[in-house]
């Protein structure tokens, strides 16, 4: 696969299979189609390589560590080989541990703990790295990267700073930062850097050591491995003399009733019996994706998300998203409005008519969405490995319809929740409680 071939009228077919690719799904107004998603941002399906890890593993499934029996010593060999794998994966430092998480927010909140200063944020990121510090100093970023840049640099030199921590890629609008150049300016002051990686590293080949990223965080369900691990690889020192994440079993060398000898990392910080099998999954997909050629994957996707973008110019009323003006990179991620209609309005046709599944609403980034004017929230349409050429012009032929001709049914809004009225969809009548309630 080469970028020459991939042209705006080439048929761009998966660049790999996932678990769920053939689904059918009911449309509610009869009938059923394949599914597009369009909603790897959120959660990404299972690779097939690793759906067939875990049926593999599952018959051996035990509790890990001091277990003689078979299955806990071929359970626990496949926990330990893992943390070798997600450390390969990114090209992990000597001096940088595996912590084994249940996501990125897990993560965050972990390294949260074991910061000994002050923490330097934008004010564009994920709740995840806005919520958990517990002295940040936020930065407004700029309309340019440049910019931006230089407001940090800034900061970082105002006063000291244990830590920079910044997104790899936005979930909102795909846009990258430039990693290598922040790492730099960090430790130039005196800092460390945290990459919140729940969206690059799907995305691009991380190589900690030659960025100088000291932590890294990221989420298995994101990986295509959404067996709920992810994980927190980096320096140790902080980790090592940190309040343990969760005080229990396996995170203790020796207890007594009035002491207690608390283990190093990474076990100082998975206490508790650990997520086996989501562990495993995550390694799988690291190990699978190692395998790529990473090259052939950024040119599938950056075909794609040019026809998507091309596509989206064209349709009458859509506006697309973005934060900064001369942001060179960009992961598949799209984000638009369209005159007209509610952005959960346009998420519901899209299902409901189409069978295409796209994500609405302030992507757990509220005050992102607030600075650039939107309080209702956007559309995110986001590609992944098992994207195709067919899927992007399905969502934008049912977008045509919809600026051209309207719905084709009726939609209303109850407790804050577009859907079609009546809703006719096996399954979905009665399963709207609570769906509202993340935004």
């Amino acid at each position: 696969m080469t970028a020459a071939v991939l042209t705006a009228d080439t048929c761009i077919a998966p660049f790999a299979r996932v678990t769920g690719c053939d689904l059918q799904v009911p449309l509610v107004q009869g009938g059923a189609c394949t599914y597009a998603n369009f909603d790897y941002a959120a959660s990404a399906p299972a690779l097939e390589a690793v759906t067939e890890r875990i049926a593999e593993l599952l018959p051996y499934y035990a509790s890990v560590h001091r277990g003689a029996g078979y299955a806990s010593r071929i359970s626990t060999t496949s926990y330990e080989q893992a943390r070798e794998s997600v450390a390969r994966f990114v090209c992990a430092a000597d001096d940088q541990v595996v912590v084994f998480t249940r996501n990125t927010t897990d993560s965050l909140n972990l390294l949260a703990g074991a910061v000994p200063g002050d923490v330097v944020v934008l004010d564009v990121e994920h709740h995840a790295n806005l919520l958990p510090w517990k002295n940040a100093r936020v930065v407004e970023a700029a309309d340019t990267v440049a910019e931006t840049v230089r407001r940090l640099v800034a900061e970082l030199c105002s006063r000291p700073a244990a830590l920079l921590a910044v997104t790899g890629a936005s979930n909102v609008t795909g846009e990258v930062l430039p990693i290598a150049e922040l790492a730099d300016v960090a430790h130039a002051c005196g800092a460390r850097i945290l990459v919140d990686g729940a969206q690059l590293v799907p995305h691009r080949r991380i190589d900690l050591t030659a960025l100088g990223v000291d932590y890294l965080a990221f989420s298995g369900h994101k990986l295509y491995a959404p067996f709920g691990a992810g994980a927190l690889v980096g320096r140790r020192d902080w980790l090592d003399v940190a309040e343990p994440y969760l005080a229990g079993g396996g995170a203790v060398r020796d207890v007594s009733l009035n002491h207690t000898e608390w283990a190093c990392a990474p076990a100082r910080h998975e206490a508790g019996t650990p997520n086996v099998l989501g562990v495993a999954a995550l390694a799988a997909a690291c190990d699978a994706l190692a395998g790529f050629d990473a090259d052939a994957a950024t040119v599938h996707e950056q075909a794609l998300c040019r026809r998507l973008l091309d596509g989206l110019r064209g349709v009458d009323g859509v506006e697309i998203l973005r934060l900064w003006s001369d942001s060179p990179d960009s992961v598949g991620i799209v984000t638009f409005t369209v005159a007209g209609f509610e952005p959960g309005e346009v998420a519901s046709y899209l299902s409901a008519e189409h069978g295409i599944g796209v994500r609405d609403g302030r992507f757990c980034a509220h005050p992102l969405l607030a600075r650039v004017g939107l309080p209702a929230g956007a559309v995110r349409a986001s590609l992944g490995l098992g994207s195709s050429s067919a899927d992007v012009d399905r969502l934008l032929d049912a977008l045509h319809t919809l600026v051209d001709a309207g719905p084709g049914w009726t939609y209303a809004k109850t407790d804050g929740l577009w859907g079609p009225s009546p809703e006719t969809r096996p399954g979905l009548a009665e399963s709207t409680a609570g769906a509202a309630q993340c935004s």
